[in-house]
């Protein structure tokens, strides 16, 4: 009984510990977006005089929440139309990289043809290629296409993603080929199994990648700036950029730029995550 109680201490005294790392580690996660919030609805003078790091205290937020500074962004910044923009350029990638690398994932893990295995060795190869290096390569091709300031500058070159395919086809390895190979005996094409077997059975890797491709697409910077010339299909995160050196000291207005750029990535996340969590957790097949 003596060992059993001093066990039963240990544990709680374990627990207790995991749970003050995880807690304090959750403040330092957190402590940021809400500076970033509470900032964002102050004043300019209370951005001055009201200024602590303690959450707890009555100075780290606004006496009165300055809701006027987000209209002056979306108005005079044109933050509105970045948004729009940057909805519009994150949805066509998300598409286009669910469709591609779903169909070449398949492909690659399923199907036999001839060099398969040295394509995808190819294709992991360029992982190891610094983005950087391809830069001006990209930026030739699409001028080639004469797609400088318009929508499949922004979009095109991101849809071949071989982290994505090298990711989804590990998850359609699980799926047992006793399973394809009773399909094709019942007259599915591989079209079919891929829609209606492969993708049900990996929605968790499917959430991940949709949430991992708009999240690149949406804070996407340098290839923004380097392949538009006007406003008209400048995303975000480069109208936040701008709107950073336009505002000078107004730190408020900037905070409530970043706040607007920051808000549909936290929604998809907080949304998408419980779901994503579960689905790995439940992801798997007995033969």
């Amino acid at each position: 009984m003596k060992h059993l109680k001093l066990y039963k201490v240990k544990q709680t005294g374990n627990r207790a510990f995991l749970y003050l790392v995880l807690i304090i580690g959750a403040i330092i996660a957190i402590l940021p977006f809400l500076y970033m919030i509470a900032n964002s609805l102050k004043t300019y003078s209370e951005t001055v005089t009201r200024v602590s790091a303690n959450p707890l205290s009555p100075r780290f937020w606004p006496k009165v929440p300055q809701w006027e500074n987000f209209r002056i962004v979306i108005d005079e910044a044109k933050m509105g139309a970045y948004f729009i923009n940057s909805t519009i350029i994150s949805s066509v990638t998300v598409s286009g990289i669910f469709i591609i690398s779903t169909f070449s994932a398949y492909a690659f893990s399923k199907m036999r043809f001839a060099g398969k295995d040295i394509i995808f060795s190819i294709m992991l190869a360029t992982l190891m290629i610094p983005e950087t290096v391809l830069l001006i390569p990209n930026f030739l091709t699409v001028s080639a296409f004469g797609w400088i300031d318009k929508l499949p500058a922004l979009t095109i070159p991101f849809m071949g993603s071989a982290f994505f395919i090298f990711m989804l086809r590990q998850f359609f390895n699980q799926i047992p080929n006793a399973v394809i190979e009773s399909a094709v005996i019942d007259g599915c094409s591989h079209l079919r199994i891929l829609w209606f077997i492969a993708v049900p059975l990996t929605k968790a890797p499917i959430f991940t990648v949709a949430f991992l491709a708009f999240h690149g697409a949406w804070n996407a910077l340098q290839w923004p700036l380097v392949v538009t010339q006007t406003d008209k299909w400048r995303p975000i995160a480069v109208g936040l950029t701008r709107f950073v050196t336009e505002a000078g000291p107004e730190s408020q207005l900037r905070l409530a730029g970043a706040v607007i750029a920051i808000l549909p990535i936290l929604i998809i996340y907080m949304i998408a995550q419980r779901q994503i969590t579960e689905a790995i957790a439940r992801t798997g097949m007995k033969g």
